[in-house]
């Protein structure tokens, strides 16, 4: 996946600024492109790099800051090729707008689902998927942030191209200067040198005339070995605004004459608005306005808190379209009927499949809950609308989508639509396309109220209760041994809201193996949450391969070695983490557990250091984890993604239920909806290891090994088996109740 990719430059030798990006641009959006996002002495091209006359390197991320560090990764990326001073390099968010679709992002999606490598394609070929990448990219409105994909994905078929195209057309202005060969010349530090005769431009001096050459087809990337800035721990360019209070979120965003809303939308799914009577706050001091919609009740006044105080004295009665008789037992109950009477759909069979379910067997089931996404920052979001006009500021996973949601909410075109992308205070899916009801009940609430902006904000109950939760899903598994007490048959049938998911399938060395799924429906809206799917199949699939493990009365970790001996990256991971956790040594009185999953590029294994005191208290004391992600751009932002997904993964597996009852979701809170505090996270350590795959994720592949290697660690140390999430809060059996093999 780390090939040289086709870009398209240019630029006008009286520009006084080099533009380079990615995919095909048609030079009538130049001005365009310059509109949108260019400053004093720069002039677009295209998208992703900016250089100017005074040297300073701009780098436009098509992707939106929640946190991830990729404002320092991607630059990270570029600026290597580039071989640029780091001093020089910025970064600034791309537009919402469709010139800054990422097609980048499109390539990477589309060639690694299909297995494809570009290298091995023709240039004309080469050209052609691009220019198609680029339109689907638009046609989608893609700018998504989310996939683990920044790195892997815009960094790779985007930013390291763009790049080193720039590099090879700046060290060709010089060599005209000069009359001398390019071969002649080198660069470092945002300067071409010619070192036989000792001159030097500064990249400034020489973009004008390099933006008059047409690109090279296959600009030349750096070797590993040749890399000064991918592979450093430079610091985050975020962090001072985040820590100095100057960061714009969403829910910081004033805007002159402003107002604000809160809004109550039926509790029960899918249930309507019948009626409310409004008088009982007719005349409050500051509410504005009682504004209906279909589903919700939504106050405008003055302050946040006058139009929350007026809300809850109105009584809205609510229809609840027959979902009332909703409960989270029903729900399990349908997806239960389902694995038993189908249809199911075959996914993947290998070797004999389930004729080979012969001997003895073994059986279990397991199942996850809902989970809800509960970011730090409520959904929120401002919005103006007049004169057919709508202008809307948020955090948002996907901005130029989310411009394109409010559009089609407004009855509006494109154009008549500007969209401020804030930065977001937690995203984890929850605002990714598909479940942006917060904007379509601010676009609603302002085109209500013509002429105002008004700031609407999710109160925390109405965000836990309203979220697209990740959904709740149940696995069965069967397996047969051999006489030597190896397993020779992996049957898992898994029910479904998205057809079948290729994250069930195990890398183990089990000759037989059959998948098959079952699509259910509910009512219960479902989305995105951190690592999808891999979320609950990491503990599905680890779970019980660590049964199988007791079951053959092996220890577990050589149990997954002897499964992975044709799987050095996976294998490399696992001996690591042994020395690392040492699983050999425990300390007294602590139980240790395993898990191993690769997701999103990154192979993620896990221990969990545990202890069960004699009342039968759980104590999470250290997490140690080893991650395999190709190559790290930057170390230091991976290792804290890792950190950050283990203790997501360690809440939801201590805590994370979100249950229903008569349609509606009981939780509403961090009281009812627990996280790990502070005094109850434990020791992480992440050690990485690097190798000659292609770039992985990091944001998400983190958190499907955490519950798994909990799970397995509580068995270790009581002989309970947990087959579904999250942990009881106990008491857990004192320890001694087990008799795995270590």
């Amino acid at each position: 996946m780390r090939t040289r990719r086709f870009v398209l430059f240019g630029g006008l030798a009286t520009s006084g600024a080099l533009i380079v990006g990615y995919a095909l641009w048609p030079s009538d959006r130049l001005a365009r492109f310059d509109h949108l996002a260019a400053g004093p002495q720069e002039r677009f091209l295209s998208n992703w790099i900016k250089i100017a006359q005074d040297d300073t390197i701009t780098v436009v991320v098509p992707h939106q800051d929640m946190g991830t560090g990729i404002f320092t990764a991607l630059p990270q990326m570029a600026a290597e090729e580039l071989d640029a001073d780091w001093n020089k390099v910025r970064s600034e968010q791309a537009p919402a707008d469709p010139e800054f679709a990422n097609a980048a992002l499109a390539e990477g999606f589309g060639l690694s689902r299909e297995g494809i490598d570009p290298q091995s394609m023709p240039p004309f070929l080469r050209e052609l998927a691009l220019r198609g990448f680029g339109l689907i990219a638009e046609h989608m409105n893609l700018q998504v942030t989310g996939g683990s994909s920044a790195v892997r994905f815009t960094g790779v078929y985007g930013m390291r191209v763009a790049g080193a195209a720039a590099r090879t057309m700046l060290v060709r202005a010089a060599a005209e200067r000069w009359d001398v060969e390019p071969d002649s010349c080198s660069t470092r530090m945002s300067r071409v040198y010619h070192d036989a005769t000792r001159r030097s431009f500064s990249y400034g001096e020489l973009v004008g005339e390099a933006a008059r050459f047409d690109p090279p087809l296959d600009p030349p990337l750096k070797s590993r070995r040749s890399y000064t800035l991918i592979g450093k721990s430079l610091p985050r360019a975020d962090i001072p605004d985040k820590t100095n209070g100057t960061a714009v979120y969403g829910i910081d965003v004033v805007v002159p004459n402003m107002c604000y809303a809160s809004i109550a939308i039926c509790p029960v799914f899918g249930g309507k608005l019948k009626s409310v009577d409004t008088g009982v706050i007719s005349g409050r001091r500051g509410v504005r306005k009682v504004i209906t919609l279909e589903d919700a009740v939504v106050v405008v006044a003055d302050k946040f808190w006058r139009a929350t105080n007026a809300l809850a004295e109105l009584a809205p009665v609510w229809q609840d379209n027959g979902n009332a008789s909703i409960n989270t037992a029903a729900i399990y109950e349908k997806r239960r009927s389902a694995l038993d009477l189908g249809p199911l759909v075959e996914d993947l069979s290998k070797g004999r499949g389930e004729r080979a379910l012969e001997g003895r067997i073994f059986e279990a089931v397991y199942e996850v809950p809902y989970l809800a996404h509960a970011t730090m920052e409520p959904m929120n979001a401002t919005a103006v609308y007049h004169d057919d006009k709508l202008e809307v500021w948020s955090g948002v996973q996907d901005g130029l989508g989310a411009r394109a949601f409010c559009a089609k909410i407004a009855k509006l075109s494109l154009d008549q639509v500007q969209f401020h992308v804030t930065k977001l205070g937690g995203g984890f899916g929850r605002r990714l396309p598909g479940a942006f009801n917060y904007l379509d009940y601010a676009v609603k609430t302002a085109m209500a109220i013509p002429g105002i902006p008004i700031k609407l904000i999710f109160t925390r109950e109405q965000d836990m209760r309203h979220d697209y939760y990740r959904p709740n899903v149940l696995s069965r598994f069967q397996a047969a041994f051999d006489d030597a007490n190896r397993p020779v048959a992996w049957i898992n049938q898994y029910t479904t809201e998205d057809g079948s998911n290729p994250e069930a399938h195990i890398p183990y060395a089990v000759p037989n193996q059959l998948y098959k799924s079952v699509k259910v429906n509910t009512p219960v809206p479902v989305g995105a949450w951190r690592s999808v799917e891999s979320s609950w199949h990491g503990f599905f699939i680890e779970s019980f391969v660590d049964e199988l493990a007791f079951q053959s009365k092996v220890d577990p970790l050589q149990f997954r070695l002897s499964l992975l001996e044709h799987k050095p990256r996976h294998t490399a991971v696992l001996k690591r983490l042994a020395l690392e956790a040492g699983w050999r040594t425990p300390l007294a009185g602590h139980h240790l557990g395993v898990a191993l999953f690769e997701s999103f590029g990154t192979i993620v294994g896990e221990v969990a250091d545990i202890s069960v005191d004699s009342h039968g208290s759980l104590q999470v004391h250290r997490i140690t984890a080893v991650a395999d992600a190709g190559t790290t751009v930057n170390p230091n932002g991976l290792r804290a993604q890792l950190e950050g997904a283990i203790v997501f993964g360690l809440s939801a597996a201590l805590y994370g239920m979100i249950t229903i009852e008569r349609g509606s979701v009981v939780q509403s809170n961090f009281p009812d909806y627990k996280m790990v505090r502070l005094k109850e996270c434990p020791r992480i350590d992440v050690v990485l290891l690097d190798s000659d795959a292609a770039y992985g994720g990091g944001g998400e592949p983190g958190v499907p090994p955490l519950a798994p290697a909990l799970t397995n660690a509580v068995f270790a140390a009581t002989g309970q088996r947990f087959r579904s999430l999250p942990l009881s809060a106990g008491p857990f059996r004192v320890p001694g109740g087990s008799t795995l093999v270590r």
